[in-house]
């Protein structure tokens, strides 16, 4: 395992970097600790510190020598709206609030990464080091995008990184093509008649459509899908009435769907309006559906995910680059910077998913043994991408 002197020797403070982090979480557009911290290491650096993208989003700029190339590397920092449960000292000190992604980590690697490349500069071009906020479901990356990411910072491609529970520590997985989904959110209001429980005949039942479409629903992926697709539609909630005598006149179903490309997507939108209208009208009620837009799938560029591949190989050993893994069903905002730039975006292990250790989990923790691993791959695949 190739991991430069510099950040090995480093590893205790990394490790009590991401600690500090880890203790201290922040929600979506609120990470003002976080980003003080990111530009305060930044600068100490002697690197460029800009601020105030998407709010709380920070970019690092890095020059050596005079070519015009240049280069994003995304790190994401928010964490969860849990309850931690670990017990260990760097715990979240703040109730309902902790890192249960591992953003911690992610920003903790940038940051080593962007100290060594500060410090040696064996490289030809710009870095952008981009410390983005609000991954977690409010798009963060697109707002640093429209706050005018790539018009202010030009780079040629863009590339990210993610810890994976259950890759073993010292692997990468990297994908050529889709590596996570597309994620949809739909709600779908049955409006008929209410009336006594007792007397169903004088009611329009929207508790007895809703059932039906919530099995008519689930043959949307048998029967409109190709089995080749991969696509997901969960129905997750389903609220209606309040007494146990009275057939309610409404009926709130609602879901989410995840599709690895526009066409099925497409598709499953058109489809669940169709189901949802029939199912209505065979049971004498109105249907209206509210079926948004989410992140759309991440996709990595050909190019660049072989070049990720080579730099991944070249830290940690070809036989520990994965490159058959199927992609993940689950989303990441990621995918608006690749809809702008070439790019890639990597799993690194992050050992055995046991014991809680599960992303989203109230008991997962960032394994620190990944942190020089990944500063290491980002520090290679700068120099590699901007090499002299």
């Amino acid at each position: 395992m190739q991991i430069p002197s510099r950040i090995q020797s480093q590893l205790p403070r990394l490790v009590a970097l991401r600690h500090e982090l880890h203790a201290h979480p922040e929600l979506a557009f609120e990470e003002h600790r976080t980003s003080d911290l990111v530009a305060r290491v930044l600068d100490t650096a002697g690197i460029e510190v800009h601020r105030g993208l998407a709010g709380t989003g920070v970019v690092g700029v890095l020059r050596a020598g005079n070519s015009p190339r240049a280069i994003g590397l995304r790190a994401d920092m928010d964490a969860l709206p849990i309850e931690e449960e670990n017990t260990f000292a760097h715990r979240s000190r703040h109730p309902g609030r902790m890192h249960a992604c591992g953003h911690d980590g992610h920003t903790a690697m940038l940051l080593a990464a962007a100290e060594h490349l500060a410090a040696t500069r064996a490289f030809e071009g710009t870095v952008y080091f981009i410390f983005q906020p609000a991954e977690e479901g409010e798009g963060g990356a697109r707002a640093m995008i429209e706050d005018g990411l790539f018009t202010r910072f030009p780079m040629d491609a863009v590339f990210g990184l993610h810890n994976w529970p259950g890759l073993p520590v010292g692997q990468f997985a990297v994908h050529m093509g889709p590596v996570m989904a597309g994620a949809d959110q739909f709600d779908i209001t049955l409006r008929g008649h209410g009336a006594h429980a007792a007397m169903p005949q004088q009611a329009r039942d929207p508790v007895l459509a809703g059932a039906a479409l919530v099995q008519a629903l689930q043959a949307l992926i048998s029967r409109e899908c190709d089995p080749l697709d991969a696509a997901v539609l969960s129905v997750t909630r389903f609220h209606a009435g309040e007494a146990y005598n009275v057939i309610p006149a409404q009926a709130v179903l609602g879901g989410t769907v995840r599709t690895l490309r526009a066409e099925v997507q497409a598709r499953l939108e058109a489809a669940i309006e169709r189901v949802a209208s029939g199912i209505a009208q065979a049971h004498g009620m109105q249907a209206q559906v509210d079926y948004r837009r989410g992140y759309p799938a991440t996709i990595n560029s050909r190019r660049e995910a072989a070049f990720c591949q080579e730099v991944a190989a070249q830290v940690v050993g070809q036989a520990q680059v994965q490159t058959d893994l199927p992609p993940s069903m689950g989303a990441e905002d990621f995918a608006y910077m690749l809809q702008e730039k070439p790019g890639c975006y990597v799993w690194l292990g992050n050992g055995p998913g046991e014991g809680g250790c599960t992303l989203h989990n109230p008991r997962y923790d960032f394994n620190d043994a990944a942190l020089p691993i990944g500063a290491a791959y980002w520090v290679r695949l700068v120099e590699r991408w901007l090499a002299g």
